[in-house]
């Protein structure tokens, strides 16, 4: 074998990660299958170490790969993939368990508000009223949006893979179209100067 036959890889050698990401710039789906082979357990590793719901999870994992997907131009270290993937994945993370504050407003959406007699007559007409505004504003969202609301935030929540099914929504995308619902309905609500924190 020459020195300039062995200069050249074979025609099997893997990729370099600076190679796949330059051929996912160009649309390349294959190339970036590839990286979601190598670095997708690395990810969902990740991600499970902060242990959310599954359907929190998933989201959390797809967001990581929108950033990917969003940034490749912008990989300046590609050897240091993995630790790129990592820490969007941690941030990603910290961010759901951010915004996981309960939506008090939302969780009676469906069921009647069961009077807690600890209340005054006052209180109990204030709550029925919210309630009933509360009910109107989400009848009217976007028929999907109304969908997705009243089977996430109920007593008996379904999970993301029936959600997905039923409102036609992939399951990656529940978490980014929940938090559009959510904040065209927290918009409304201020509208009419209920103040509910729904965020």
């Amino acid at each position: 074998m020459t020195t300039a036959t062995m200069r050249y890889a074979p025609a099997d050698a893997p990729d370099s990660v600076a190679c796949l990401l330059e051929r996912i710039r160009r649309g390349d789906a294959a190339a970036w299958d590839e990286i979601v082979r190598r670095y997708g357990k690395l990810v969902a590793t990740t991600v499970r170490s902060f242990r959310l719901q599954e359907a929190d999870a998933l989201d959390a994992v797809q967001m990581t790969w929108l950033r990917l997907a969003e940034n490749t131009h912008r990989i300046q270290f590609p050897e240091r993939l993995g630790g790129w993937l990592a820490t969007t994945a941690r941030r990603e993370c910290l961010h759901i368990l951010r915004q996981a504050k309960p939506a008090p407003g939302l969780v009676d959406i469906t069921p009647d508000t069961v009077a807690d007699p600890a209340v005054g007559p006052e209180q109990h007409v204030i709550d029925a009223d919210t309630v009933q505004t509360l009910r109107r504003l989400v009848a009217e969202l976007p028929p999907r949006r109304q969908m997705l609301l009243r089977m996430l935030f109920t007593d008996h929540p379904r999970s993301y893979a029936e959600v997905a099914r039923t409102a036609g929504i992939p399951p990656g995308g529940i978490g980014p179209t929940r938090a559009r619902a959510l904040r065209q309905l927290r918009d409304r609500l201020c509208e009419q100067e209920l103040g509910l924190d729904i965020a």
